[in-house]
């Protein structure tokens, strides 16, 4: 029987998805997990609820779904101590670094691969399931055929995203955020880079639009035939999603599921309308409906994109025009309108531009104009002042400028049973101070990595471009497999006329991080192909390709999607026989040195000084009016995008660059270096220009550093730097009291 899995962001929604049938919940707690601005559930919380919801016989998931860099290693043991001691029925995560940590100190964890980890095969499937990840969530680009394909190959659980927010990249590999100031999506601080307004250089105008913000998925009308596929667990979206959201979604799934036997037709409707108070955005079933791989590619993104779509969610009710602080009166107010006692922040706002005026009861959600944080929030006080202004209480951090959106009206709003117990005070558990044991990386036996030369390798996505490279003289030429290369490699080249001017000793073949099953059949009879004809090294990007290539006799390197954030990480891909890597784009310098800490270990990576790093990876073509290549956010940072048979890509307009720290990378013991001009043009002109830069070890005008110089934006650092300010700041107020 299908699972019904809906999300518990706060203790509300908690009550929502239980009352209204869900057969499990998952939520993250203060830390490792991808909605770090969800409410999230404290130490007692989280135990009262595991014990809460096992008494009523539903499971309870935990969000540990994002990556770790070295120094959080010992907190996540800690972390995953606490998790196994406290026995929710799962883990949902992404870090290879978990699962390592996992099968050698806490084995009773039930792991399920988050959809972060970019799911979309068997082959990735199966090879998890080895590993011991007993269920995997599959990437949201799939179609029917290709669930029913995997479910139909794999002994792992399949779970999927069945209902809200979709993310215009393909899962797991967005870097856009991260790219405009270390927010990143797999550190669970995105700042929705999709969901924002850019201008668009179209031939004769500039034109604003809401390019990439998708529209919401909604598959329920596609429930009975998912069940019938075998599908394990249907997954509804939303942990930062009111109460009200959560309990009218999972309302909707539970009636069909448990209905459409009986009445297919009837049941769909009557879970349509139910989801009739979803204020969200406008739905699609996105890559469902397609006869093939190629119509998805060529169609997909007119079903989930739309440039006049704002980035919101709900019916924009308008903007915040002043706020004041809340009354004595409006705070008891508010407090005697909670269910139970609880620490609260508010404020008071009037708002104004929307046509429909919002009540006591309403959820609503507000969005920051810069763009730093969103919440929802249900209204409890209303006050008009003599000028009939009408006053509502808001939660603190907003201000005038920040767009509010109504969620659900006061109507939709159900009261629910509470799970947890009134009582918490004998939930004493957190994690302790144990320490996490050293790990020490495999060492290199003798020319076991001699196939992996230190110099400068390039990159490149054309076998044209690969000959213009040539006059950089690298170790070795790295060329992307895509539909171009793949033609050409497969029937241009030949022994008696090579189709690059290198042998293929110097030639490795990148593969694309993206492996869905409708074309696992297609890449595995290339790979085949590729391997007979002699090419013997590649870099993989994706868990499926380590599973595949492993039959046969070739040299592999971990590409920078395969995400090495943690020597945990780097361990478990040495457990898969792979013991050269290239570093993730969005690592930083200090984080590497501390993953690597030697020369001898440092010789097994690459690291990239140049490329134009992909943003966003989409598995469609752009719509037919996206007539545009470049464009720009109101800042008016210019990006540019590129529509392929194999997807679309925005890459920055500048790029990131240590062309300038060559010699220096090398004197610290980084020998192995990239230069990758993936997804780009070259011309004779620019690779002139590139051999001036390096020898004169100059920095690139307007290139970025991406985090290797600050690293990851981090939360909870900031959270203390400003509770230190305001410590400091009340202490200078003191003391001039005082005098």
């Amino acid at each position: 029987m299908t699972e019904l899995l809906a999300p518990a962001g706060n203790i509300e929604a908690l009550d929502a998805a239980i009352g209204e049938g869900a057969d499990a919940v998952y939520m993250g707690l203060k830390s490792f997990n991808a909605r770090l601005r969800s409410s999230n559930f404290a130490w007692n919380q989280f135990e009262a609820a595991v014990q809460s919801v096992h008494r009523l016989g539903k499971k309870i998931y935990v969000t540990v779904n994002t990556v770790c860099e070295e120094n959080e290693t010992e907190r996540l043991y800690r972390f995953l101590s606490y998790l196994n001691k406290i026995g929710p029925d799962g883990i949902i995560v992404q870090d290879f670094g978990v699962i390592r940590m996992c099968q050698e100190f806490f084995p009773d964890l039930e792991l399920h691969a988050s959809t972060q980890m970019n799911v979309e095969s068997a082959a990735a499937a199966n090879l998890l399931c080895k590993q011991g990840v007993k269920r995997v969530v599959v990437a949201r680009e799939l179609g029917l055929e290709e669930i029913r394909a995997i479910k139909s190959k794999t002994n792992a659980e399949i779970e999927m995203f069945i209902h809200g927010a979709l993310c215009v990249s393909e899962s797991g590999l967005c870097l856009f955020s991260s790219y405009l100031g270390g927010k990143s999506a797999n550190r669970g601080v995105c700042t929705q880079a999709c969901r924002r307004i850019y201008s668009a250089e179209i031939p004769g105008t500039v034109a604003n639009g809401y390019y990439f913000s998708p529209c919401d998925l909604e598959l329920i009308s596609h429930v009975p035939e998912l069940m019938e596929a075998g599908v394990d667990s249907f997954k509804i979206e939303g942990r930062m999603k009111s109460a009200e959201y959560v309990g009218a979604v999972t309302a909707a799934y539970r009636y069909v599921m448990d209905h459409w036997h009986e009445d297919k037709k009837g049941s769909i409707a009557e879970g349509k309308r139910i989801l009739s108070t979803d204020f969200a955005r406008s739905k699609t079933d996105y890559w469902y409906g397609f006869k093939s791989v190629e119509e998805g590619v060529d169609s997909a993104g007119e079903k989930i994109l739309n440039p006049k779509q704002a980035g919101g969610t709900g019916i924009f009710l308008g903007k915040i025009n002043q706020t004041r602080p809340a009354s004595a009166s409006e705070k008891e107010q508010y407090a005697s309108s909670l269910e139970r006692k609880q620490e609260f922040s508010i404020q008071m706002a009037t708002i104004s531009g929307g046509d429909y005026n919002p009540d006591p009861g309403d959820s609503i959600r507000l969005h920051k104009k810069d763009d730093t944080g969103r919440e929802s929030h249900k209204i409890r006080v209303l006050s008009e002042d003599e000028k009939g202004s009408r006053w509502i209480d808001i939660p603190s951090g907003f201000s005038k400028g920040d767009s509010v959106y109504l969620l659900q009206t006061k109507s939709m709003s159900k009261r629910y049973k509470r799970v947890l117990p009134s009582d918490l005070s004998k939930f004493r558990k957190q994690p302790g101070p144990e320490r996490l044991p050293v790990l020490d990386l495999t060492p290199l036996a003798k020319n076991e990595l001699n196939w992996f030369p230190e110099g400068l390798y390039i990159q490149v996505s054309t076998v044209a471009d690969a000959h213009i490279v040539s006059s950089l003289h690298p170790v070795r030429l790295i060329i992307e497999l895509n539909s171009e290369t793949s033609y050409d490699l497969l029937n241009k080249d030949s022994p008696a006329k090579p189709l690059l001017p290198y042998s293929k000793k110097m030639l490795v073949i990148s593969l694309d991080p993206f492996f869905a099953e409708g074309k696992s059949e297609e890449f595995e009879n290339v790979v085949s192909v590729l391997v007979e004809k002699g090419y013997s090294t590649f870099i993989v990007n994706n868990i499926a390709h380590i599973n595949i290539l492993k039959k046969y006799k070739v040299k592999l390197i971990a590409g920078p999607y395969l995400y090495t954030f943690n020597r945990w990480a780097v361990s478990f891909l040495e457990n898969s026989n792979i013991m050269a890597l290239q570093s993730p784009a969005e690592n930083s310098e200090k984080n590497l040195e501390a993953i690597f800490e030697n020369s001898a270990e440092r010789s097994r990576v690459l690291v990239s000084v140049f490329s134009y790093p992909v943003l966003f990876r989409m598995r469609f073509k752009l719509p037919g009016d996206y007539d545009f290549t470049y464009f720009s956010d109101k800042e008016g940072m210019g990006f540019k995008v590129n529509s392929t048979p194999d997807g679309s890509f925005v890459m920055p307009e500048y790029p990131f660059s240590l062309l300038d720290k060559m010699e220096t990378l090398k004197s610290k013991g980084w020998t192995h270096q990239i230069i990758d001009f993936s997804k780009t043009k070259i011309l004779k002109s620019d690779i002139r220009n590139l051999v001036s830069i390096i020898q004169k070890h100059e920095f690139i005008e307007g290139a970025s550093r991406f985090n290797w110089k600050n690293g990851f934006y981090n939360p909870e650092k900031m959270e203390a730097y400003q509770a230190a300010q305001a410590r400091n700041a009340q202490a200078s107020k003191d003391n001039k009291k005082r005098k």
